[in-house]
């Protein structure tokens, strides 16, 4: 049955709401096909606004690589920001997709990217306004099965009561795996409904259907056990991980948006995965293992993205972009490709000990120097060595002496607060750290335009880390160490004014700890704030301590946790986790043995880069068949085979 867009009803409601255009859709490379052509059709929801959601990476890779596929339908969809929702409410108009505005409700699957815990509240909103009921138990035939994936999915418990499925890692391969079940099951007649769909996908072992799993619980509130409660259903569920990233060149055609969004640029993921070891990084580690896209690769994506875009921006991607092994040369040939052109190159995301001034000219040829951007993460180098960041001081110094000297004028410094062990000295560092910055630029530049900025960030533990078993810091002990912070930068005369402080207080941190480490209990919070008006809570501007908190006091009345029992409290080795009936690879063991050794402080263990030191156990690639892919060693580092440790 054809079903009709519902822009008739939607257009007259564009000129009472803030940014109407990002409603409209009709961007270059969108994508409308026709209904009845199709068999299976996905609606991609990204929970966040327009202008965030449109450039993700994720759902533009799946938005190409499904309607590529003959007689498969893709629309995308993003939060609406609270006067539409007011106006959809007040002239019923469902939830719809930008592409052809159909409604989300008359999709087979809505697929929803979880980058962020913070926007779970969006994703309820989004259900209620499609008449979806917010509860898969609620949910009967002919209502959409709702799958996420992303990096909070790796925890998918607290919204377990939400969702019908969830995928962990690449989607590339089980998005189009799982269409295939959809089509089969629809040319089938649907035998067993809902329940045989959600089975037949249970089945394969890569995807998990919460509902199909009880959990029972400790007197004290702890989780004694999960365990699946159908037939087939497999005790652990799998990641996904595509080994072969040259066979996936996405996006070909990015979107570009009509209205404006957070990064206007094309986007190339020049390797997935991190074998860094960061014990606070969780896309580090359920990314693994490393597999690079070769140079070939490399170039012509960029070549065919720009022809079919027009960005004037290449931003090369990953974790850590100038770790790439072909990285120099990859810079040189699109330096040279685009010299003389508008088109510029951006390495968003460059390691203190990776980055180079070579590569940054390479890089800045075109004449666009904007500011340089480093993580050292921790102030301190005895907090470096707990995180496992192993970047010293001389480092730092010597990386940035180098880009003053070279014409750099701005570095920006980013660094996380209420770390494990984390004292105040440790925060107040970073104050020595950026004057340090500044003094030594000045002196190798003999110029006094030099500046610095802090930006720092309240430190989350995160589900498949080492540090998953951590006490996260207080809000009130985070915020007083960065009062103190704020007072040393301000109190000096001489380099104060040259460095800038940027910061979140630690409120906000709280409530993502509680959403990423939480269990299924968490979801009547989550529900409850929704209930109370609870919409965009990334946005400061949005979020409200004080309703997650009086939602968290209602919701979990009757259990013996709360908020502080799922943040600031440290777990035991053999507790288990809501996440451990899921699978990303890494043995337990190991990020517990990690865990241990960043707690000895000034002793604490490093654990090398996997790619050029023989393998640290961590269990990825024995467990998940998989195995690190590099196209060309790096300069006088010759790759080692792989030896289990």
């Amino acid at each position: 049955m054809t079903v009709e867009s519902l822009f008739p009803r939607l257009e007259p409601l564009l000129a009472r709401v803030g940014k109407p255009i990002q409603y409209v859709g009709g961007e270059l490379n969108s994508v409308v096909k026709e209904w009845d052509d199709t068999r299976v059709r996905w609606a991609l929801m990204y929970p966040d606004a327009y202008e965030v959601g449109v450039p993700n990476q994720g759902v533009q890779i799946l938005y190409e690589v499904l309607n590529e596929r003959e007689g498969v339908l893709a629309e995308r969809a993003y939060a609406v920001w609270p006067d539409m929702e007011a106006l959809l409410r007040e002239h019923g108009v469902e939830h719809f997709t930008v592409d052809s505005h159909r409604p989300l409700g008359a999709f087979d699957l809505i697929g929803v990217s979880f980058a962020s815990e913070m926007g779970y509240t969006n994703l309820l909103t989004a259900l209620d306004l499609a008449r979806i009921p917010l509860r898969t138990a609620d949910r009967r035939e002919g209502h959409p099965i709702v799958l996420a994936g992303g990096h909070s999915a790796f925890n998918p418990e607290p919204m377990a009561d939400f969702l019908d499925a969830v995928v962990l890692g690449d989607g590339e391969e089980i998005s189009l795996a799982i269409t295939e079940i959809v089509r089969e099951f629809k040319d089938e007649g649907e035998p067993g409904g809902r329940d045989g769909l959600l089975l037949r996908l249970a089945a394969t072992g890569g995807v998990y259907v919460p509902r199909f799993y009880d959990v029972d619980y400790h007197e004290d509130g702890r989780i004694a056990a999960y365990s699946p409660n159908r037939p087939g259903v497999p005790e652990t569920v799998l990641k996904h991980t595509v080994m072969d990233l040259d066979r996936w060149p996405y996006p070909k055609k990015p979107i570009v948006p009509t209205a404006e969004s957070v990064h206007e640029r094309y986007s190339v993921e020049i390797f997935r995965g991190c074998t860094r070891g960061c014990r606070f990084c969780q896309a580090g580690m359920i990314t693994r293992p490393v597999r690079e896209r070769n140079k070939e690769t490399i170039t012509s994506m960029v070549r065919e993205g720009v022809k079919n875009s027009g960005f004037q921006e290449v931003g090369l991607l990953s974790l850590s972009s100038a770790d790439h092994s072909q990285i120099k040369d990859i810079a040189k040939e699109l330096a040279d490709g685009y010299e003389g052109t508008n088109t510029g190159l951006s390495l968003p995301s460059t390691r203190v000990d990776a980055f180079n001034i070579d590569l940054a000219n390479e890089l800045t040829r075109n004449g666009r120097r904007s500011g340089l951007t480093f993580a050292p993460e921790g102030g301190s180098e005895r907090m470096r060595r707990v995180i496992n960041k192993m970047v010293t001081e001389e480092d730092l110094i010597r990386t940035v002496t180098a880009a003053y000297a070279a014409g750099w004028r701005q570095v920006k410094l980013y660094f996380m607060c209420g770390l494990p062990t984390e004292e105040d000295e440790d925060v107040l560092a970073i104050a020595d750290l950026a004057t340090e910055v500044i003094r030594t630029g000045r002196e190798v530049t003999g110029r006094r335009d030099i500046r610095c900025t802090v930006s720092i960030g309240g430190f989350v533990p995160k589900p498949q880390t080492p540090f998953q078993w951590a006490a996260q810091t207080s809000h009130e002990v985070v915020d007083a160490r960065l009062r103190k912070l704020r007072d040393r930068l301000r109190s000096d005369r001489a380099y104060g004014k040259a460095i800038g402080l940027r910061y979140h207080e630690g409120r906000p941190s709280i409530i993502e700890g509680l959403l990423s480490r939480g269990d299924r209990r968490v979801g009547r919070v989550i529900e409850e704030v929704w209930r109370s008006g609870g919409r965009f809570d990334g946005w400061s501007e949005h979020f409200s301590y004080e309703r997650w908190s009086r939602a968290a006091e209602a919701g979990l009345a009757e259990y013996p946790v709360d908020v502080d029992w799922y943040t600031t409290r440290e777990r035991d080795e053999d507790e288990v986790l809501p996440w451990d009936h899921l699978d990303a690879g890494l043995d337990r063991s190991w990020l517990w043995q990690d865990w241990q050794d960043s707690l000895h402080g000034e002793e604490s263990l490093e654990v090398d880069d996997c790619r050029w030191n023989p393998c640290y156990d961590c269990g990825v690639c024995p467990s998940m068949g998989t195995e690190i892919q590099i196209n060309a060693p790096a300069e006088g580092r010759p790759t080692l085979p792989l030896t289990v440790v």
